[in-house]
């Protein structure tokens, strides 16, 4: 392997360059129209146009970007996450092209992006598993039968799903029609698949993922996890990692089980399993990421792994150590999110000890308005959690970012709350919190 595409956009795209650069890998860039001033593009080796700003014609377009990795002679695709990164269609693509595609198989993407096929896989495998229904359905009244059986409240989500699309409570059977309708349209419409499926609701659990790495020869590591709790509309807001709330015993289970349930699949790469932690003891799968995830910075430092170098790797056919060293310190990340599109006119990003920022902003950058509003990920480490939050709050008061609207406010006002700094929170508890963001 000597040249990577790069099939994404911002920061995690100059995230990945940044890795290839330190392997000695050359690297092409793509990007959109919208992108055209894009650091990306800059700091690539190459960079190909691969269509006009909406994502169907651009980053989701598997002829243009296959078709840019045949003109520059690359000889593999990175995705990222998110557009194509767990699309098995994509992957097998890149196979049949010559390509190494930098992720699992597509079979096992298929197989894990499915919701209900990925929940009999991970019973299979020994993992606990939220009280659902036996087979993804379209219509309401299979639907309303299965929610009768797993008993109300139930959540209705989409099979394709993620990003809280296609996602609803449900409290009774009175509802479940009309919530089903809105629900399937939206995943329709979000996925073009309207195939649906039930989990039993739990009221007030944490969300909880564990980081795995698998090398070619089965060797698995369970990394760490992450708490993922604080979420806004059912997207993150802010991860911390450890997950303090985890007692030891649990812990240690929720990272064997993860172990088994990678080696039963026989995963190849970078992934992450997600769970609700119903209790102190008690948790359930949830869903599978075959991909790097947003937050992958957190466990790089308390693991002291580079995790998006280590599957540029495992692509390359490299083993595994037998063992990660135990997780150390403290690190907490903030999605630095933009509320409108425009020219970046001032820009003073954080810095000194125990900061990192991954960011594709640069001072006089025009950020479009087409894409997903994440534009720099802030992250603080340290010893433990409370010299973490103290941290984070004076790198986000040094952050300045002139031009746009932004969510800095809203993340310093939710540091300050004093359930967050205790940690008397849940999945629910942002949403219901009254805080202007």
């Amino acid at each position: 392997m000597k040249k990577v595409l790069v099939a994404n956009r911002g920061e995690i795209a100059v995230r990945i360059i940044r890795a290839c650069r330190e392997l000695n890998l050359e690297t092409v860039a793509v990007y959109s129209t919208a992108d055209a001033t894009a650091l990306h593009i800059k700091l690539a080796d190459q960079a190909v146009c691969i269509g006009p700003a909406p994502v169907l014609k651009s980053y989701l377009n598997q002829t243009a970007i296959l078709t840019a990795a045949k003109l520059t002679h690359a000889d593999a695709i990175h995705p990222g996450y998110g557009f194509l990164s767990e699309n098995g269609e994509f992957a097998r693509k890149c196979q049949q092209a010559g390509l190494t595609f930098i992720g699992p198989a597509a079979d096992v993407i298929d197989l894990m992006g499915e919701k209900a096929a990925a929940r009999k896989t991970m019973l299979a495998a020994g993992v606990p598993v939220i009280p659902g229904s036996q087979a993804e359905f379209t219509d309401a009244a299979t639907g309303l039968a299965a929610a009768k059986k797993i008993g109300f409240p139930v959540m209705l989500k989409a099979s394709a799903g993620g990003g809280g699309k296609g996602m609803r409570i449900i409290k009774n059977a009175a509802d479940f029609s009309r919530e089903f309708a809105l629900a399937q349209n939206e995943a329709q419409n979000a996925f073009g698949n309207g195939q649906m499926y039930l989990e039993k609701y739990l009221a007030h659990p944490r969300h909880i993922e564990v980081q795995l790495l698998a090398d070619q020869y089965g060797r698995v590591l369970a990394v760490g996890e992450r708490d993922c709790t604080i979420q806004q509309h059912h997207q993150k807001v802010i991860e911390e990692a450890p997950a303090v709330c985890l007692l030891p015993q649990t812990r240690q289970q929720i990272l064997q089980v993860t172990a088994q349930a990678a080696e039963k699949i026989h995963y190849v790469g970078a992934g992450t399993i997600e769970f609700l932690l119903a209790d102190s003891e008690h948790f359930y799968f949830m869903e599978m990421n075959t991909r790097i995830q947003v937050e992958h910075p957190i466990t790089e430092l308390t693991s002291q792994i580079d995790l998006v170098k280590w599957q540029l790797k495992i692509a390359v056919g490299e083993h595994l150590p037998a063992s990660s060293k135990p997780a150390t310190g403290f690190a907490l990340e903030c999605r630095i999110n933009a509320f409108s599109a425009g020219k970046i006119t001032g820009l003073h990003l954080p810095g000194g000890y125990g900061i990192r920022v991954d960011t594709a902003l640069y001072q006089g950058y025009l950020v479009p308005p087409n894409y997903d509003a994440m534009i720099a990920k802030i992250i603080a480490y340290g010893e433990d959690r409370l010299e973490v939050i103290q941290r984070m709050q004076a790198a986000l008061d040094e952050t300045v970012i002139s031009g746009i609207q932004t969510n800095l406010d809203f993340l310093l006002q939710l540091l300050r709350e004093p359930d967050f700094q205790t940690e008397k929170t849940d999945i629910n508890w942002l949403d219901q919190l009254s805080l202007k963001n």
